[in-house]
């Protein structure tokens, strides 16, 4: 166990040793955002909460990098936190060669950084950037996961972002679906999670979008519990900045 995790962490390591010479290469686009969400159907651990998400994406010659960060307040008076952080490098930018093939439009390593209330996992592994017609994007990532309360697993994560519009109307609906593996300690999960969200900010002059939506999130053995079902819709208010 500590031979994987050693390994992993190297990884980890080598991956942002390599970004972080190219922290100055161009940035071609970034994106910032504050969101709000009250659910009442959450599984493990109190149902109602409400919950406060720092938001930033970014993209760069070497590849792009995802973070967020969750303030989760119960009804009950508890709180937690939870983040994660995924880089990702184009193996394009580091190879020199021209990696689109088909829908792909870049291969890339890639890496999450995973931490809550008392533990931190590790994931790496390679993506992919597709070109999906009416998408704003779409990646498939494939991670080996070193997880620190449970046996490693094997996770595919899909993300999406689909504008479209309704007369004048702007709507966006993207999401995420998480895929790993069973083992000996815990079950297979799939976390199908996506915001249908209404930009209303046309209505009060903003230049950046103000999404008012809603979240639902569809989870399967939750925390690979066998048989805990998450099905939760959320109330959502998102401003870009």
């Amino acid at each position: 166990m500590k031979t994987v995790q050693t390994s992993a962490c190297l990884l980890a390591g080598a991956i942002i040793s390599t970004i972080s010479p190219m922290a100055s290469a161009e940035m071609l686009w970034s994106s910032f955002s504050l969101s709000y969400l009250n659910g009442s159907d959450y599984e493990v651990g109190d149902p109602d909460r409400q919950v406060v998400t720092v938001e930033h994406a970014s993209g760069h010659s070497w590849g792009d990098n995802f973070f967020f960060l969750d303030r989760l307040q119960s009804a009950n008076g508890s709180s937690e936190n939870y983040m994660e952080l995924s880089p990702r490098l184009s193996l394009s930018s580091l190879t020199g060669s021209e990696l689109s093939f088909g829908p792909v439009k870049d291969v890339l390593l890639a890496g999450t950084w995973e931490s809550g209330e008392g533990f931190d996992n590790f994931l790496a592994g390679v993506g992919v950037s597709l070109d999906v017609p009416g998408f704003q994007y779409f990646n498939a990532n494939l991670y080996r996961a070193n997880n620190d309360k449970s046996s490693n697993d094997t996770q595919l994560t899909l993300t999406w972002g689909l504008p479209f519009a309704l007369s004048d109307a702007e709507f966006l609906y993207d999401g995420f679906i998480d895929w790993t593996t069973s083992e000996s300690d815990k079950a297979s999960e799939m976390n199908f999670t996506s915001q249908l969200k209404w930009n209303a900010g046309k209505l009060i002059g903003t230049k950046a979008p103000v999404y008012v939506g809603v979240e639902y999130a569809y989870w399967t053995n939750k925390f690979g519990i066998d048989g805990v079902d998450e099905r939760n819709p959320a109330l959502l208010l998102k401003w870009h900045f």
